[in-house]
């Protein structure tokens, strides 16, 4: 008999729910893509002075110089080396915005001067004080993200408390927002300042050693094979209930794969091993082909075995966008949420993905992504190529998206067996 308490399944969704819709979460998600088009732009650049073909490259350096790579990567250099001052600048600009009658810009502009107050300047001989460029790009990446949530939070209170100086309704918006922001910017940036100091005296020296200290070990584990599925389960757990797991769970992961991507991205402009093998694009060109749920193989097998009249109309309209790694449609319309047909090779297709490229970039039969934000809605081969510089990302692309379809076929003619039956049910009626 219903008692009509909610279920652990009910329970669980407006848990998850709350946290994936919270305000710093969006914040942080919608922040950190405020980077992203820069670091396709600075991507784009990197492939032309880095393009893996030897005959391109001589043909290059015979015609522009032996230096003609540095000068093009110069883009590539102010577009990656600064994704963590545009995060702060975004997180903390949407943070602000989601609170009422507070006007974003100057919080971000505050945030940001926070996020400058955590470096450890350099003082040169002459008086000038130099800024390590690493540090405003992914190496940053988690001060950003702290001082653009909880100084923006810290703003917003003293704003919410009247610690401000208010001018008379004669003074245009412009000047009054200005002085309305005086007392909390100069709060925020003294907390900031007495953190920084207050450290300098530990053996630790700088906020930037302190994140690292802390954030060492979830990075590894982040960038871990175990990370990776585990991360890679939770997307497709969520997503079986309808809620959008790779926005909950890469606002908390991307930060740490994003800095992976760079530090591949350095090792392969220098010539170096590649030390990650879990990036950004590791998730986005390799796990989820077609979408979360790596759903190009269900796809594909739609396609080719659909006999009901339902199925048949739905392949037609997502195999298209299936290939661009857009599988709403499937989601929603096969449906994959809540159906325990297809349930099972929703969770296993992409956590075999996982094992399949993980082990093969740790072989060495396939490239490791060298650091080129490729879209994610690439289609699949190309988005292996860019993603490696090697044709072995193609392949691995390939063998990845034979293996989903195997995974899928079976599940599928079940549940469109089923579908038939159904329809001969409502026929008979």
């Amino acid at each position: 008999m219903a008692t009509g308490k909610p279920g652990f399944k009910d329970r669980l969704l407006k848990v998850v729910g709350k946290i994936s819709s919270s305000r710093h979460m969006v914040a942080l998600r919608d922040g950190i893509a405020q980077a992203v088009p820069l670091i396709i732009i600075g991507s784009v650049f990197m492939i032309i002075g880095q393009f893996p073909i030897q005959a391109y490259l001589k043909f290059m350096a015979h015609t522009f110089g032996s230096h003609w790579n540095v000068v093009i990567q110069q883009i590539t250099f102010a577009s990656f080396d600064l994704m963590g001052l545009v995060a702060v600048i975004g997180i903390s600009y949407n943070l602000a915005k989601s609170y009422k009658d507070i006007d974003p810009l100057p919080a971000s502009l505050v945030a940001m001067c926070g996020f400058f107050l955590t470096i450890p300047f350099t003082m040169h001989k002459d008086g000038t004080f130099w800024i390590p460029l690493a540090q405003l790009g992914s190496t940053g990446l988690f001060i950003a993200i702290i001082i653009g949530l909880f100084l923006t939070d810290f703003y917003v209170w003293m704003i919410h408390k009247h610690i401000t100086i208010k001018m008379p309704a004669s003074v245009p918006p412009a000047v009054s927002n200005s002085f309305a922001a005086l007392f909390p910017g100069f709060f925020c940036l003294l907390l900031v300042w007495i953190v920084r100091l207050a450290i300098s005296f530990t053996p630790i020296e700088t906020i930037p050693n302190l994140m690292q200290f802390i954030f060492k070990p979830i990075s590894a584990v982040g960038t871990s094979l175990p990370g990776a599925l585990l991360c890679e389960f939770l997307i497709s757990f969520l997503w079986l209930f309808g809620v959008h797991g790779a926005n909950v769970v890469s606002g908390i992961m991307m930060a740490f794969w994003l800095q992976a991507m760079q530090q591949n991205a350095a090792a392969f402009a220098a010539h170096k091993a590649l030390p990650h093998i879990v990036t950004q694009q590791f998730f986005d060109n390799f796990v989820h082909i077609g979408g979360a749920g790596a759903t190009l193989g269900l796809a594909i097998m739609m396609i080719m075995f659909a006999k009901s009249d339902e199925y048949k109309t739905l392949a037609k309209l997502e195999i298209a966008p299936a290939f661009f790694n857009i599988n709403e449609p499937l989601i929603f319309g096969f449906p994959i949420v809540m159906n325990i047909y297809i349930a099972l090779p929703f969770i296993i297709a992409p956590l075999a993905n996982v094992l399949i490229t993980y082990g093969a970039m740790a072989t060495g039969l396939c490239a490791k992504t060298i650091g080129v934000m490729v879209p994610w809605t690439t289609p699949v081969v190309i988005s292996g190529y860019l993603a490696t510089g090697h044709i072995s990302g193609a392949i691995t692309q390939i063998v990845c998206l034979a293996v989903d379809a195997l995974i899928y076929v079976g599940f599928f003619k079940k549940a469109d067996k089923k579908k038939i039956q159904e329809g001969l049910a409502m026929e008979n009626k």
